[in-house]
C-alpha cells in the first residue's frame, strides 16, 4: 500500500490539479520580465481590514488615477462636511435668512446665510484664503472651537496626503526602471568552465552602490519522504569574473554562474530548453543620489536560456577616447562552440582533467605497474 503524497505550496497556491509550470503553461511565470509579481492572493480573511490598518502603504501602492481621485475627493469632502457643520451652527444661532433675524442681530459668521455661503466659508478657512467678506465673530464660542478643530484636522490630513504623494514619487521603483537585464540568459564556456551568463546594465550616469546579484531557482521538488514542494527555492550565486562583492556597474556587465557539481542547475535540462523551472534574478543596491535601497528583478524560463551562445561585445572606444555602451547590441547573442557534455562538465570540470582522470582509471583497472599517485594542478 502506497502512502498518501503530501503536497506543500510555497509562495503561491493553486485552485486545480494542473502543474504550476509545465509545457502547456510556460507563459504562466511567477515573476514577469519587468519584475512584477504574477501571484494572485485568494481567501485572505479580513483583507480590507488589514489594508486599512496599514493606510500609509495602501495609499502609496494606489495607482495614480485612484490616488488623484482620492486626493480631490478628500479636499472637496472636508470642505463640504465642515460647510454643513457651519450651516448647522448658523441655523442653531438663527443666522439664516428664513429666520428673519433683527437688524441688530450679530451672526456667528458674517455673511453666512445659506448652505452655499457656509461651504465657501469652510473652503476659505481651510485654504487660508481670507477674502475678508466672510469672517467669524465673537458672538459664538462654539464657532471658535469649530474653526480650530477644522484647521487642526485638515492640516493633519493634508500632511498625510502630501506625504504619500512625495513618497510615491521618490520611490526607488522608478530608479529600478533604468536598470536593464538581458532578455535571454546564455550558457557557454568561460575560463574553461560551463557558465550560465546574464547581462546587466545601468542606463543612468548616477551609480548604484553596493550592487549584489543573486538568483532563485524555482521548481517542483520531491523530498525523500515523498513530499512534493511546489516552487521550491534554491539559491543561485552570480559573480563578475572572480568576485561577487559590489561590482562596479558603470558599464554593462556580464554576470556568471558556474554550473558545477555544487550548482543547483546541475540537474536542470539547460541544453534542450525544456523543463519545469524558472530562474529569478534579483539585483539589489543603494541609489547614489538618494541613498534609498533599490531592487530590480527579472526571470528566465527554460526557453529563454540559450545553450551554446554568448553575448556580443557592447562596449567600444570612440575616436575621442570615451567608452561607448551600444545598447543596440545589449541583447544580441552569437553562436559559439557548445560547452562540453553538461553532465561531464558538472561532474569533472576541466576537459583536460577529464581525459587525464579517465586514463588513470583505465590504467588502474588493467593493473599495469604499481599504483600511481598523481596530484593535478588547478591551473
Amino acid at each position: 500500500m502506497t502512502s498518501s503524497t503530501k503536497v506543500y505550496y510555497s509562495q503561491t497556491t493553486q485552485t486545480d490539479s494542473r502543474p504550476l509550470m509545465g509545457p502547456g503553461l510556460r507563459r504562466r511565470r511567477v515573476l514577469t520580465k519587468d519584475g512584477r509579481s504574477n501571484v494572485r492572493m485568494e481567501h485572505i480573511s479580513d483583507k480590507r481590514f488589514l489594508y486599512l490598518k496599514d493606510l500609509w502603504t495602501t495609499f502609496i501602492d494606489l495607482q495614480w488615477r485612484y490616488k488623484l481621485l482620492l486626493f480631490s475627493a478628500t479636499f472637496a469632502g472636508t470642505w463640504f462636511a465642515f460647510g454643513v457643520v457651519w450651516y448647522l451652527v448658523a441655523a442653531a444661532h438663527g443666522d439664516l435668512l428664513e429666520f428673519e433675524p433683527p437688524a441688530n442681530h450679530t451672526p456667528c459668521v458674517m455673511q453666512v446665510h445659506t448652505l452655499t455661503g457656509a461651504f465657501l466659508f469652510s473652503l476659505e478657512s481651510q485654504t487660508t484664503i481670507g477674502y475678508g467678506f466672510r469672517y467669524i465673530s465673537e458672538e459664538c464660542p462654539l464657532a471658535i472651537v469649530l474653526l480650530i478643530t477644522q484647521l487642526v484636522l485638515t492640516t493633519i490630513l493634508e500632511i498625510f496626503i502630501t506625504g504619500t504623494f512625495l513618497a510615491k514619487i521618490a520611490r526607488p521603483k522608478k530608479r529600478a526602471e533604468t536598470i536593464k537585464f538581458s532578455q535571454n540568459a546564455v550558457v557557454a564556456q568561460h575560463d574553461g568552465k560551463t557558465c550560465l551568463m546574464i547581462r546587466v546594465a545601468n542606463m543612468r550616469k548616477s551609480l548604484l552602490i553596493g550592487c549584489q546579484v543573486t538568483g532563485k531557482l524555482l521548481q517542483t521538488h520531491l523530498t525523500k519522504e515523498g513530499e512534493s514542494v511546489r516552487l521550491n527555492q534554491l539559491n543561485v550565486d552570480f559573480q563578475v569574473d572572480t568576485s561577487s562583492d559590489s561590482p562596479f556597474l558603470i558599464l554593462p556587465l556580464t554576470f556568471y554562474h558556474v554550473v558545477d557539481e555544487a550548482s543547483p542547475l546541475r540537474d536542470v535540462s539547460l541544453r534542450s530548453g525544456d523543463g519545469d523551472f524558472e530562474l529569478v534574478v534579483i539585483l539589489s543596491g543603494t541609489v547614489e543620489s538618494t541613498s534609498a535601497t533599490c531592487q530590480v528583478r527579472t526571470s528566465y524560463l527554460p526557453e529563454e536560456i540559450l545553450w551554446g551562445y554568448e553575448f556580443t561585445p557592447a562596449i567600444s572606444l570612440s575616436a575621442s577616447g570615451k567608452y561607448v555602451a551600444d545598447f543596440s547590441l545589449f541583447d544580441r547573442v552569437v553562436k559559439v562552440a557548445a560547452p562540453c557534455c553538461h553532465r561531464e562538465a558538472v561532474r569533472f570540470g576541466d576537459p583536460e582533467k577529464v581525459k587525464l582522470e579517465e586514463s588513470l582509471r583505465e590504467a588502474e583497472r588493467e593493473g599495469e605497474g604499481a599504483p600511481l599517485s598523481v596530484r593535478i594542478s588547478n591551473v
